[in-house]
């Protein structure tokens, strides 16, 4: 029988395997023995760009699937001055992949560039209309400079509780799964209660939905923590002493909230310079005119384009990220060196249109899923209950459309971290290597995914609530109705997800790269990190399925 004596024992129900010895009482790193190790042969090298993945030998210990790792090092036994991350995963024939998607990228930046500087030129020309003060009373039709210090706001509690989520999962590893669950359900709550309160019926019915969604599956995962726990803890343990995982995440973190701004204050501008009223001087100023349809253009065209800015944000990092924990797996006995620069450096050269190409999709679902909840706050508003139930059903449906293509991106731009592919082949190989393996197991069984998603929805649900308490308490002559709050607080939610979403991805990003590392090559996991396997096995006996698979 298989070792049974995990904290998950009890939940699994194993089928026999070879019996393995318990794992040690701490997990530590390798350290080297005098400078020297002994190893086997390292397997054949990776094939040629475009070659694809068959009929390559691999010394896996029986699977011949064709997949391949990178060469681990000379076989003599003696590791000689540490190789480049260029040299350990060099692509061969390189090339710039899916140019097509960078190219249109640049655009759709450039696209956005421009229509902030028209709108915020008509902001700055009739600034005296649009402040007077926190509350903005000088302007009735629109949103004003009060709005812009709300998103200030916004940003500073996103930064601040994406920052502080990041140090607790530092320090408070094992509680940290813990912490998150009972903090977004209660946050959750709170703020579809306090919504309700206000008698703001749409903001808090979908609140409440959110609420009670999350605490059914915490409930439900909670025996799958133990193997979460041990992963992230892997994940953590790696990045203090490999790469510069976390000065990744603070730069990432910081142009996302520097972008946030940039684009709060463009939203505010475009209203200002494009809404139509007698009383707006700014349809008088610079280029075009005032209209509705302009306006819900503009703000459509710079929302798709801040979801695909933010998107190839967090996707660079997280390719960037991959390149450092795949350095760790396959070469942990001899890290090579410049590994985050040479990671960066694929990212921003061959990559480029690739995370473009994959940030694109993700882009236009959370798009979609944004216009579906627009449609759903105005029919609320309009008392229409059987418009709102469909539109929140056909959000719900767009949002498990959202994770099935996240859920592949994270895998897809690991492999084009470490390989350089394209991302279309990319996503089939790996999809494929994991389903071969059996790693979609461990990919399920792993918590650590949902857990940060639920961390962006806590910090969402706080920029969120405190936009909302923003613009009751201060009370702006524009939103008199209650017509600009749904939009306010939609917006508010979004900023907050999207910076928290960039802080966490390189832990994500660890755990992920783990994994399709495992499916390329799982005797390097059984042989340069038998501690780790050993703990795996302890608290998820059927880990011995997919590395041996």
């Amino acid at each position: 029988m298989a070792y049974q004596g995990g904290e998950a024992a009890n939940y699994y129900s194993p089928p026999h395997h070879q019996q393995y010895p318990p794992p040690n009482s701490s997990y530590e790193m390798q350290q080297p023995q005098n400078g020297y190790y002994n190893r086997p042969p390292p397997p054949p090298p990776p094939p040629a760009s475009g070659e694809g993945y068959n009929n390559v030998p691999m010394n896996d210990g029986g699977y011949h699937s064709g997949y391949t790792a990178p060469p681990p090092g000379p076989p003599d036994g003696k590791m000689g001055p540490p190789p480049s991350y260029e040299e350990v995963f060099a692509v061969q024939k390189p090339k710039w992949n899916d140019l097509w998607a960078g190219v249109l990228f640049l655009a759709t930046c450039a696209g956005f560039v421009a229509v902030s500087a028209m709108s915020i030129q008509g902001y700055a020309a009739t600034r005296n209309v649009n402040s007077g003060g926190i509350s903005g009373q000088r302007n009735s039709f629109g949103l004003t400079t009060h709005t812009i210090w709300l998103f200030g706001w916004v940003l500073i509690t996103a930064i601040v509780l994406s920052y502080g989520y990041m140090w607790i999962a530092r320090k408070f590893t094992k509680q940290f799964i813990w912490i998150t669950g009972i903090l977004n359900v209660v946050l959750g709550f709170a703020t579809a209660l306090y919504m309700l309160s206000r008698k703001y019926y749409s903001g808090g019915i979908v609140f409440l939905i959110f609420a009670v969604f999350q605490l059914i599956c915490f409930i439900s995962w909670r025996s799958r923590i133990p193997f979460s726990v041990l992963m992230l803890q892997t994940a953590i343990d790696v990045s203090k002493k490999f790469g510069h995982v976390y000065l990744v995440s603070a730069i990432g973190g910081l142009l996302a909230t520097l972008f946030a701004a940039w684009f709060s204050v463009t939203l505010v501008s475009v209203y200002v310079k494009y809404q139509p009223d007698p009383n707006n001087p700014a349809c008088r100023q610079g280029a075009g005119g005032c209209g509705s349809g302009k306006v819900v253009g503009l703000i459509a065209f710079i929302t798709f384009a801040a979801y695909w800015i933010s998107e190839w944000l967090k996707n660079t990092v997280h390719t960037t990220i991959a390149g450092v924990y795949g350095s760790w797996y396959f070469n942990s006995r001899n890290y090579p060196t410049g590994v985050t620069r040479g990671a960066l450096k694929r990212c921003l050269t061959y990559s480029f249109g690739s995370i473009s190409l994959g940030s694109l999709v993700v882009a236009i679902i959370n798009f979609l899923r944004q216009l579906a909840s627009v449609a759903r706050a105005q029919a609320s508003s309009d008392g229409d209950i059987l418009g709102m139930i469909l539109w929140c059903l056909v959000g719900c449906l767009i949002g498990l459309l959202d994770w099935a293509v996240q859920f592949l991106n994270r895998y897809a731009f690991a492999h084009i971290a470490l390989y350089g592919k394209a991302y279309v082949p990319a996503a089939k190989d790996t999809w494929k290597m994991i389903k071969d393996r059996g790693i979609d197991a461990l990919v399920n069984e792993c918590l650590i995914g949902p857990v940060l998603g639920m961390g962006a929805m806590f910090v969402g649900y706080a920029t969120s609530l405190m936009a909302y308490c923003y613009m009751v308490f201060t009370n702006p002559s524009y939103n008199t109705g209650g017509g600009f709050t749904p939009v306010v607080v939609a917006f508010a939610f979004l900023i907050g997800l999207q910076i928290c979403n960039v802080f966490t991805t390189p832990l994500s990003s660890g755990i992920d790269t783990i994994f399709v590392a495992s499916a390329w090559d799982p005797e390097v996991m059984i042989r340069d990190h038998p501690d780790l396997y050993h703990r795996m096995v302890a608290v998820y006996p059927e880990v011995q399925q997919a590395i041996h698979a």
